[in-house]
This record gives C-alpha cells, structure tokens and sequence, in this order.
C-alpha cells in the first residue's frame, strides 16, 4: 500500500506540464449534500483518469501511459542514430536488418504504451464552464427551472487540482394542467381513450423525459390504431410557467397530415388504413428476380405468389403472417409477422412492405420471403481432457434439413464419434485409444404447438409456441461403467412476452443401463482404498495383500453384512461398509426416468451490453407418477424390495424443483456487481428411496463454488473421500465484483457460499443430512479473484478459490483453515459464471 501511495505521487503527474494540473477528483455538491449519482456524475465532460477514485487510488491506465516516451523519435534519433559509430557497432553486431527491426520494435512497444494506457486529464476552463451549462439543463429538466450552478477549482503545488460543482435546486416547478390541441377528428374522438394511461400525471414535479416518453407512447398508440402516415415529429408540447406559481400548464398539440409532392405540400388530417389486401412472394431471390410467377394460391384471404412451385403449404405461412384482410394497420402486427418468420429460421431477412390504394384508404401488403437451402451440413471436431482419459478426440457431423414435411419443420441429424487414451492406456497390454463412445440423436422442430386439440385461445400464435420431438442414444465403452442411454423428448415451447420463456416438456423418457458393472471399484478407487484397509485391519486379508476386483471386494461387502467377520453393526467400519455397498448398488443400478417438467424463465436483459437487468429461472419435475399408476391400476407386481419395475428395471419416482435467480447491478465506469441465488431439491417417494445418480446436485468447480473442484465439496460436514459427491439438496449464493483493469482484460472479486446435503432419503448420517435451520452452519464459504480476457464473441475466464470457510473441519477450526495459494483452486471457464 505504501509503495502505491508513493509510485502514485511521484509519476501521476510526470506528464503534465508546469502550467496546467492534474485533474484528481470531481464533486458535485447539490444543496450542501455531496451526490453521488452515476447519472449525474456522468455529466461531468473532464472525468478524473479511470483508478483514480478507486479503493486505493492507482490510477494504473495512467501509469502506463507515463512510461510512454512523448518524443521517442527524436529520442532515437539523438541517443542512436545520430551517433554513426554506436551505429556502425550495432549493425555489425546485429546486422543492418535486425538493427532496423529493433529501432522499429521500440517505436511500436512506445506506441502500444500510449493506447493500452490513458492520458493525463489536464485541467479545461472552457470545459468545466460546459460541464455547469449540462448540469443547468440537467437540473431544468428534472423540474428545477430556477436552478444555479458555479464551481470552484483548487489547485495545489504540485500540479493537481480538485474541481467542485456547487448546485441550488430551488423551488420546483409540478404539473397543473393537460390541454389536447387536436387537428385530425378521427384522432381527437380517440383522445378520451389514450389519454388514460398518460403519463403526465398533475401534481407531479415536472420532468423532460416524460414528455418524450408520452409522445412515444401516443405515438405508438396511433401507429397502432390505423393511422399509417403518423410519426412522433405530429407531436409536440407546448408548457406555460408564467405568473402559475411554479404550476405547470401544458398544451398537448397532434397536428395534421402534411402530404408532400415534388414541388408543393398540401396539409389534411390524419386517416385510418385498413388492409385491402395481403401477398406472400414464397421464393424472392436476387437469382429469380427476373422470373413471372407460376404458381398462385389463395388459402384463407392470403394470397401466395411463386416463381417456381410452392415448397410450402399455405398454412405453415399464413400461420405465421399476423396482418390480416380486412384488419386496420397496426405496427404490432407487423412487427410480430417479422418476428415469427425471422423465428422459423427457413428465410433470409423476410420483410414487408405497403402500398397505398389511390382509390381508398386501403393498403395492400406485401410479404417477401426468400428461403433458406433445404439442406445444411455441419461438423464440430472437439479435443478434451478429464479426470477419466488423458487426452480425448470427438467429431459431430450433423446434417439439418428445412421445412421437411412442407410445414416449416426443421430436423436435425447429428452423431458423435469419439476415442480417448485413458490413464492406463500406457499399459503394454492395452491399446493407446481404449475409451470410445458413439451415438446419434434426431430432434424435429414443428413451429406449431403437436397437439389433437386447437390451443389458439390458451398459447395464440402471437407466443411463437413450437414443438420438439427428440430420440437420441449412445453407447460409451471403458469410461467408468460403460453404459448405454436412450432417452426420448417431447416439448412444448412458447414466450407470452418478450421477457418470458416457458417450456414444458410433456414425456421426457431417460434409459441408463450399465454395461461393466464388475468395474465399479476400478473407477471409484476412493471407496475401493477404504474398504480394502478395514480387510487389512480386520484380518481379513494380509496386510500386504489386496482384494482383488470384482470377487474379493464384492464377498468382503457380504461377509460383513451378513455378520461372517468381526464387525458388529454398531462399529464404524461396518457401517462404513455398509455405506459403501449402498453407494455402489446406486450408481451401479440401471435407471429408468419417465418425467414430466415445466420451466419458466423471464428475463429482463435487453442486449449484451445491458448491465442492469434480471433474470428470474424456475423448474417443477415430477417422475414416475404415470407409471405408478399404471402398475397399480393394471396390478402390476413388485420385486423383492417391493418396487415396481418395467422392462426388469426400477423405474424412479420423485419430486424435483430449482429456483435460480440472478441480478446485474450496473455501477458506472464498466463496473459491474453480479449476484446469484440458486436453491434446488429432489424428494423421492412411491418407487424410489434415493435420487438417480444424473439427478442429484453437486457442488464446487468454475461455475459454482470456485474454492472447490466439482463434486468435491459436501454433502454438509461429511469430509468424504468419494469421487463424486452428490446429494438430492442444494443451496448455492454467489456474489461478484467486476471491474475494468485495461483494454480488454478485466479484473473481479468473488465469494461464493453453498453446500449440499441429503434429506427425506435413504441416508442417515448427520454430517450430510439437513436436518433442521442449525444445519445452515455447513455452508460452505469461498472467496478469491479473476481475471477476464473479452474477445468479444466469448470471455476466457481465470479465477483462483480459496477455501474462507470449510464445513468439513472441525467446528471452532473452520475459518481461514487452508486460506493460501497452495490449497487454492484454479479454475479456467468460458464467459462469467453465472
């Protein structure tokens, strides 16, 4: 902190000349109270360099730039090539090439330190007499027309200066009063109407940007209304603050049409339009722009135009054209038709056009439509990494055909093909690849909601509702227990507002069957290791003996619950075991999921560059309902553990449900705080005693817990050795820091808090159950900093966790335990984390 506070005041102003100063700081004083707002401290036009009024006062943009020679030509030229013999030296030494490159290097290393770093912001007269005219027109358009504004500037020494804006707001001006000034009688009979939702409210304090959003507001009332020639520029106020008493009179004046022609202009008011007509051109193209058209159709009042025969059928277009025959113009149905065919994906830029009817107040609409190729081709090829295989190499082809049912369907093929070398691929008996997984999957996507029944009045068109119909499979040898899956989707997809996305996936059905069940210790080495050291220090085997996998293992575990060893129950190693011989016949099992869910999703974020926004994400899944019924209604029997099963398999029942909810707080100056709040829980029941290994929570790893690996954290206080800790609760809280170093490279702090436990199943021990609120006291705590590189279409991540509060010690002892760069974890992600 010193050496800052000292390189901070001996090179801040090493660029500034002796007649000018360093501006350090920028205060506006609104009524003897300092205000702080970013809106109105953005005003100011000579904003102190970035740094500079941070937590430590470095203003490391400027530093950078400091190091920066201003002349480094002459410099050179001085130092270098005016000395004939330094130069003859280098060029012998270096070569006469190589010495030019080096005099070229320095100029451009010169000149990178003036772009990555930020000029001194030098102290304008001229400038802060603007940044008082803003601040007046700020304050007079907020309601304070009678406001004052000055500043007074200290200068100190040694070449800095701090610039105070002092405000007087005095008395406000309030809205009195609202007087329509309309021209147009088809507008002015509307008046009663739109004027309700005004938001020029009397007794309001005055405030400009209300005018302007009014005039948006009626605007697009009109637009919507029939009136196709009107703009905002027909709208205009006028106000009256003369001898009011800071009352507020405003004249709201709509007037005419003004028609224009080549050498005169003619003023008439204002007509609503109703559609006359309504053409679909199917295949414009610059390629066919020459061609007649061949192919006519009218199917319901639309009329459909193509120069080659009609890929389509009508419904599938008309469905998604919101412009009707008969209806007047309104800019929201020709918004939503652009939006719904832009969401088919079958065309390049559809657009609309009107032309006006001379003969009467009609327009006929024009769609063109210029579709996309039927077929598309792709091919993802991926090299990987994990805690199973040492290096891994996938390729997905992926074939996409358009509009494949004439309906504006798309289906999408895709496959993958992948090798791996595990971690004993070195061997001599085994080959280098010795993992491998294949699959496929079909998904077809109806733009219409594939149902027997018309659910226009439930989810109108206007929701672009959409159906996905997806089958997919794979089979994996030699990762973990090599398994095969085979699942199938059937989804509804709608959005009621531009915010709002649902989802519900009516049938969603999972098979997970394993394949090398015998190797479940082989990969679980963790629970192997335990259970063969209670064999050791029981006797069961030597102590420089192993037991072998599957046989030894497999009989150890049943001669221990079946009392043929030393152990009795109430011994730790036994209920050691017994935990482990759960554990296994869990994840070894093979899984059947038949589930229905709905989500739900709203999020307020306009663009990526908005960072003020929410989003709010809920999930609801139940599974194995229907099949329960079915089993009892058609009395179906159970297995000796007295669970039904289909197919030879258990099928699983449950109740599950997330809640994830994020919110971006937008500081200024590309600061960013980031907050997330996560809580999700299964419960299993009917059918099943324990979650589906793939359905369970688990926590830590680049997007969670960062002070943590994945799975490596909880459940509650247990300090487990397993390799994959999971549990059917979770809670997770993260909290975010994000701020601008230089140029591209952005910094963050971070603290993250969770845990998971298990509750209302199968597993009693205290330390990962939650039982009640005291369990709270295991959430588990992580702090740290990252750094973010942005390249625009995505962020490289780097964050480093360190463990501030770990459940897994002893209590008392929990805090700070292994707080250091040797227990940290390093995390590498693409984009944020949440």
């Amino acid at each position: 902190m010193v050496f800052i506070t000292v390189l901070n005041s001996c090179d801040a102003v090493k660029r500034v000349k002796s007649n000018e100063h360093l501006i350090t700081k920028n205060t506006i004083v609104e009524d003897d109270k300092v205000n702080k707002e970013e809106r109105v401290n953005n005003i100011i036009l000579q904003k102190t360099n970035s740094g500079m009024n941070s937590l430590f006062g470095f203003p490391l943009k400027l530093h950078v730039y400091n190091l920066a020679r201003p002349n480094i030509d002459s410099i050179i030229e001085a130092k270098v090539l005016s000395d004939s013999s330094k130069v003859r030296w280098k060029t012998k030494l270096l070569s006469k090439k190589q010495f030019d490159r080096e005099i070229e290097a320095r100029k451009n290393f010169n000149n990178w330190l003036k772009r990555t770093g930020e000029e001194p912001v030098i102290f304008n007269e001229d400038k802060t007499e603007k940044t008082v005219i803003n601040l007046r027109k700020y304050y007079y358009s907020k309601g304070w027309f009678d406001n004052e504004v000055t500043f007074e500037v200290d200068k100190d020494s040694n070449k800095r200066a701090e610039v105070t804006y002092k405000v007087t707001k005095n008395k406000p001006y309030f809205l009195d009063s609202l007087r329509p000034v309309i021209s147009s009688p088809l507008i002015d009979s509307l008046y009663p109407k739109f004027i309700k939702a005004t938001l020029l409210k009397k007794g309001e304090q005055f405030n400009a940007q209300n005018y302007e959003d009014e005039r948006e507001r009626i605007n697009t009332y009109l637009r919507n209304a029939g009136f196709y020639y009107f703009g905002q520029d027909y709208i205009r106020f006028e106000t009256d603050t003369i001898d009011t008493n800071h009352k507020v009179n405003t004249d709201l004046i709509i007037a005419n049409r003004i028609i224009r022609t080549d050498d005169s202009s003619r003023v008439e008011p204002f007509k609503i339009f109703k559609i006359k007509e309504v053409n679909i051109f199917t295949d414009e193209s610059f390629n066919n722009q020459d061609k007649a058209i061949s192919d006519t159709t009218v199917y319901k009042n639309y009329n459909l135009y193509s120069k080659e025969k009609l890929r389509f059928r009508p419904k599938a277009l008309t469905d998604a054209v919101f412009i009707n025959k008969g209806d007047i113009y309104t800019d929201l149905a020709r918004s939503r038709s652009l939006s719904y065919l832009n969401d088919l994906q079958m065309f390049r830029y559809p657009s609309i056009e009107y032309i006006e009817n001379p003969e009467d107040t009609t327009l006929t609409a024009n769609i063109y439509l210029e579709p996309r190729k039927k077929y598309a081709l792709s091919l993802d090829v991926d090299v990987s990494q994990s805690n199973i295989q040492t290096i891994g190499f996938s390729v997905t082809p992926g074939l996409k055909i358009r509009n494949i049912f004439r309906g504006a369907e798309t289906l999408e093929i895709s496959g993958i093909a992948a090798i791996g070398a595990s971690k004993d691929g070195s061997d001599d008996d085994d080959s280098f690849f010795d993992i491998n997984e294949f699959g496929g999957n079909i998904r077809l996507t109806i733009p219409r909601l594939f149902t027997p029944f018309n659910t226009d009045r439930i989810i109108p068109k206007y929701m672009s509702p959409s159906t996905a119909i997806n089958l997919s499979t794979t089979s994996q040898q030699n990762i973990g227990l090599d398994k095969q899956t085979l699942s199938g989707l059937l989804s509804y997809n709608w959005s009621p507002s531009r915010t709002v996305t649902n989802t519900l996936e009516l049938f969603n059905v999972q098979f997970v069957k394993n394949l090398n069940t015998s190797n479940y210790f082989g990969v679980y080495t963790n629970s192997y290791g335990r259970l063969n050291n209670i064999a050791q220090n029981i006797g069961y085997i030597n102590s420089d003996e192993n037991l072998t996998i599957p046989t030894e293992a497999d009989q150890f575990i049943n001669d221990v619950l079946d009392g043929n060893t030393a152990l009795t129950s109430a011994e730790e190693d036994f209920i050691t075991v017994n935990n482990i011989d759960e554990r296994k016949e869990r994840l070894t099992e093979n899984n059947l999921i038949f589930s229905t869910s709905f989500d739900y999703k709203k999020n307020k974020r306009t663009s990526i560059f908005d960072n003020d926004f929410s989003i709010f994400k809920w999930r609801v899944e139940l599974a194995g309902n229907l099949l329960s019924n079915l089993s009892e209604i058609f009395g179906a029997p159970k297995n000796e553990n007295g669970d039904y099963e289909v197919f030879g398999v258990v099928f699983s029942q449950y109740f599950k449900t997330e809640i994830d909810y994020v919110k971006y707080f937008d500081l200024g100056s590309n600061n960013v705080f980031a907050f997330r709040s996560y809580a999700g829980i299964a419960i299993p029941y009917g059918n099943s005693n324990s979650i589906p290994f793939a359905e369970s929570f688990f926590a830590g790893g680049p997007n969670d817990n960062r002070a943590w690996t994945a799975y490596n954290l909880g459940p509650g206080s247990s300090n487990t050795t397993n390799e994959f800790n999971e549990a059917n609760f979770k809670i997770h809280l993260s909290a975010e820091q994000r701020f601008s170093l230089f140029g591209d490279l952005k910094g963050a702090l971070f603290v993250d808090a969770g845990n998971i436990w298990n509750v209302l199943d199968n597993v009693v021990d205290d330390r990962a159950t939650f039982t009640n609120f005291n369990s709270l006291k295991d959430i588990a705590v992580g702090s740290g900093f990252g750094l973010r590189y942005d390249f625009n279409f995505f962020v490289l991540r780097f964050d480093t966790g360190f463990k501030t509060y770990d459940p897994s010690q002893n209590e008392g002892n929990r805090w700070f335990r292994n707080y250091n760069f040797r227990n940290a974890v390093y995390n590498i992600g693409i984009n944020y984390p949440f």
